[in-house]
């Protein structure tokens, strides 16, 4: 198991089954943590400093360091819960009317001490860190972390456990080796942080250390190995008097110079072999009050994010990439409603800037420049959380009238509107209560388009909204969330037609009794929801039990991520946690999940049953394996609007080992195996990963994947057969392979390089043409029948099909056969060169086109990858953060 750098990774992967004693500070004494204790909470108090100076430079040799004493006593939290460490910890905190100020001690033999480095947030090598919880709302913190090497890493925690590594404050460390150890000097601004006006404050705090050679993690705080919660395990910071909120106001311009060049294509005049562009815009925060921040951007840029891995669909439905553009996520959690146990989401912010819609490729057309994103005229967040435990979030934005320019056969020029002028709105409120241990909140979504006759097929508003709600019960051991949300969306009649045929709702569908495409209709309205209980703490047992619901005319895609809707789920899980070490073991867990769905209709779609297990050995390699049965797979949306289909009975499992991550060369490899019965479908995949630090300033990593699916009932279209509706299948030998490399490279903690390249082959052979008899049949041999020699002739890369026999082409099937080529490669060189500033350097290449599916990979990789010309991308981006 990786060494985790934080409790994200702990608490996000528990979600699935989602007194005091006084330290040393100022003069009071200590009191000793007995092991056998209930894990106390513990209480540092501070004290200012206000006139005095303290000089970042990891020495802590400053007169103000002696206003406190160091409080230490950290206990492990893994492996070896809640037992002394190895290597001791203290640390110290001051504070003066602007700045918080935190030391910290950590001994080692200095030969010991990893010193890796990496970019912000990377985290690499021995660190320690403090977590602030200044709403003291007991789910909400403020994380720094100080590596040994001088990398800084910063968090905004949420929802007592998740991490957020796209928060990135100002602030100021050093650290400094000497023959006892480490030490670091941390100065933290005031108007970094959110804090209430009381008088006297009493903030959340927590301290973790990490010592890399060992895996060893220990914390201030004492914790249990199975906590319901991170935030809400934390002690207490007391000792601060009189701070004055402070308002935050900064204001980052920005500009870019940007020079693409490619293969010319001749006669085009879009295509010309190169072209360029200079743009600048703005980004600001601005401290409300010391609760609540307005974020703006006008005109952004991403162009220094790095590209989405290669991905293909063969079922129609949209693929999930993660948001990666800074301003939508920073903060992201504030505005997260994920209402069902899948990725659905109310607000899914790559619709924002997405793909334009519309298309300028028509029979008339010579030429088109169709642009590859929308444009982002501005946007506004409005986000924080208030002392009496209101969470708000308001985010607003307007996206321009996008064109492609069109050169018609006639030479003639013009502009095609492809994605409108379009205004998001989403608005998020959370109430904290009964001591912090629930809560209830609600969101609301809005789209509207500026359409004025144009793109029809879009919807000119969507409204979207819901409650939500988690009450947690006898010290978090016990919890019971829900949602319910509620969607409207309006358009014309032919933007709701197409929204009923739709690949997430198919009211077409023959065999539905519930749905139907009405061809009058200008709107639908839909609901969905979950509701689950579970235990999230205490022993060593978790558990979890919900269900979900999405109705037929559930639609969320304007604004949010809907895969499909008109569905009705069941699921259960439970975990056996195994969190004491022993000879073999330092830590392990068993799951054991079951789910069951359903249609609206009340067909019983689907069931699934579910084992995996890991294990982390003493040497710290790990394995991890699982295995599943689904005896039932029926699939409303496989024949595209034509009735359900069943597919045979599925069997899988999979393994997978890994070595020790901390050793400067560390690998894994895995297996996943599935089989149907009657030999329907087959996937294999084989994955291995090696990571190399030949330097403490260099890292490389290679991820390589190949994957065989070869599938005898592939969809491949439908056609008219004697008034009938024939859907045409065949069988698939369906072949992955791709390939990731990344490059880290580190001059120091503010300057680094890196590259990351993907090379992505997909490969579809089709052969063997079938059509269906009986989509519902347990036999695939009543199921289908295939086509014979007499019935298919191949002829100009089409199939034509003479079905009945009788010597006359009944319906032709273009050669559905095809191979997918994809080369994506990002290098970048930051400079931070002040707190907050940055200069990114970037070059991207690009390549995308069609294979000879006639080809093998490796021709594929020689004929398509290395020798077609790829698309280059030289960028450089400068920005300056003012602080006012």
């Amino acid at each position: 198991m990786h060494i985790i750098k934080t409790a994200s990774l702990f608490f996000i992967f528990f979600s699935l089954f989602t007194v005091n004693v006084h330290s040393q500070g100022s003069s009071i004494p200590e009191a000793e943590i007995d092991p056998d204790t209930d894990f106390l909470q513990r209480t540092y108090t501070t004290s200012s400093i206000s006139g005095e100076a303290i000089e970042i430079d990891g020495l802590i040799e400053e007169a103000a360091w002696e206003a406190v004493e160091w409080s230490g006593n950290y206990k492990e939290f893994e492996p070896d819960n809640n037992t002394a460490p190895a290597e001791e910890t203290k640390m110290k905190i001051v504070y003066d009317d602007k700045n918080l100020y935190v030391a910290f001690r950590c001994y080692a033999d200095p030969e010991s001490i990893v010193q890796r480095m990496g970019r912000r947030d990377d985290f690499p090598g021995d660190w320690v860190e403090l977590n602030i919880d200044s709403y003291n709302d007991d789910r909400t913190a403020f994380s720094f972390t100080i590596s040994a090497s001088g990398v800084k890493g910063d968090e905004f925690i949420s929802n007592n456990g998740n991490f957020d590594p796209s928060w990135n404050p100002i602030w100021y460390m050093s650290t400094n080796l000497d023959d006892e150890g480490w030490t670091a000097e941390v100065k933290i601004p005031l108007s970094q942080l959110r804090f209430g006006n009381e008088q006297e404050q009493v903030w959340g705090i927590q301290s973790t250390r990490l010592v890399f050679e060992k895996g060893e993690r220990s914390t201030w705080q004492p914790v249990p190995a199975n906590p319901a919660g991170w935030v809400s395990s934390f002690g207490e910071l007391r000792g601060l008097k009189n701070l004055k909120p402070q308002k935050q106001l900064e204001i980052q311009p920005y500009s870019v110079g940007r020079f693409n060049s490619y293969e010319a294509e001749k006669g085009n005049p879009f295509k010309t072999g190169e072209d360029g562009e200079l743009t600048a815009g703005l980004d600001a925060k601005i401290g409300v009050t010391n609760d609540l921040t307005v974020d703006l951007t006008i005109n952004p840029d991403f162009g220094q994010v790095e590209a989405d891995p290669g991905a293909v669909s063969l079922d129609g439905f949209e693929i999930f990439f993660e948001e990666r553009r800074p301003f939508f996520v920073e903060n992201k959690s504030v505005f997260d409603y994920s209402f069902a146990d899948t990725q659905d989401n109310l607000f899914f912010s790559r619709r924002i800037g997405r793909t334009p819609q519309g298309s300028a490729y028509g029979p008339n057309t010579a030429y088109v420049d169709q642009p590859n994103n929308t444009t982002i005229l501005g946007a506004a967040k409005f986000s924080g959380k208030t002392e009496d435990g209101w969470t708000i979030g308001v985010l607003e934005s307007l996206t321009a009238n996008e064109f492609a320019d069109v050169i018609g056969e006639d030479g003639e020029e013009r502009e095609e509107l492809v994605e409108p002028l379009t205004n998001y709105f989403v608005g998020r409120l959370q109430k904290d209560f009964n001591d912090r241990n629930s809560y209830i909140g609600g969101m609301f979504t809005a789209t509207h388009r500026n359409l004025e006759n144009n793109l029809p097929m879009l919807h000119n508003e969507a409204y979207s909204g819901g409650l939500d709600f988690k009450h947690n019960w006898k010290e978090r051991t016990y919890y019971l969330e829900g949602s319910a949300v509620i969607s409207k969306v309006k358009g014309s009649e032919e933007a709701i037609a197409d929204t009923q045929n739709s690949i997430v709702h198919l009211f077409q569908r023959t065999d539905a009794d519930h749905v139907e495409v009405d061809p009058e209709r200008t709107s639908l309205t839909g609901t969905g929801g979950r509701l689950e209980f579970g235990k999230g703490g205490g022993d060593n047992w978790r558990y979890k039990l919900g269900g979900k619901w999405l109705s037929p005319e559930l639609e969320l895609n304007d604004i949010g991520f809907l895969r499909q809707a008109d569905e009705i789920k069941q699921y259960a899980g439970i975990i056996r946690l195994f969190n004491k070490p022993t000879d073999l073991y330092r830590r392990a867990h068993i799951v054991l999940e079951q789910s069951t769905s359903f249609d609206f209709e009340g067909n019983h779609n689907r069931t699934h049953y579910e084992l995996q297990a890991f294990m982390n050995y003493k040497n710290n390699w790990w394995t991890e394996i699982g295995g599943a049965h689904k005896p039932r797979i029926f699939i409303n949306s496989f024949l595209r609007g034509g009735p359900r289909w069943r597919y045979n009975e599925e069997d899988y499992f999979y393994a997978f080992v890994g070595s020790d991550q901390t050793k400067k060369l560390f690998g894994k490899v895995g297996y996943i195996h599935s089989d149907a019965t009657q030999d329907n479908f087959r996937f294999r995949e084989y994955r291995a990963g090696l990571n190399y630090q030949p330097l403490n300033s260099m890292s490389l990593s290679l991820d390589l994947s190949f994957a065989k699916n070869p599938n005898k009932t592939q969809y491949v279209a439908e056609r008219s057969f004697e008034d009938n509706a024939r859907y045409i299948l065949g069988e698939i030998d369906q072949e992955t392979l791709s390939a990731t490399f990344r490059l880290n490279y580190n001059i120091n903690p503010n300057l680094t390089i890196q590259y990351y390249g993907q090379p992505y082959i997909f490969k579809a052979d089709y052969s063997n043409l079938n059509y269906v008899l009986d989509p519902v049949a347990k036999d695939l041999n009543d199921r289908v029948a295939w086509f014979d020699e007499e019935q298919v002739s191949f002829e100009n890369d089409t199939y034509l099909v003479d079905e009945n026999r009788d010597n006359i082409t009944d319906y032709m099937i273009k050669n559905p056969d095809f191979a997918f080529v994809q080369f994506r490669s990002n290098l970048v060189a930051r400079w931070e060169y002040i707190p907050g500033s940055e200069i990114y350097l970037v070059w991207s290449q690009g390549i995308n086109g069609m294979g000879n599916v006639d080809n093998g990979i490796n021709s594929i990789v020689n004929n398509q990858l290395l020798r077609q010309k790829p698309t280059n991308t030289f960028l450089i981006k400068a920005t300056y953060r003012f602080i006012l």
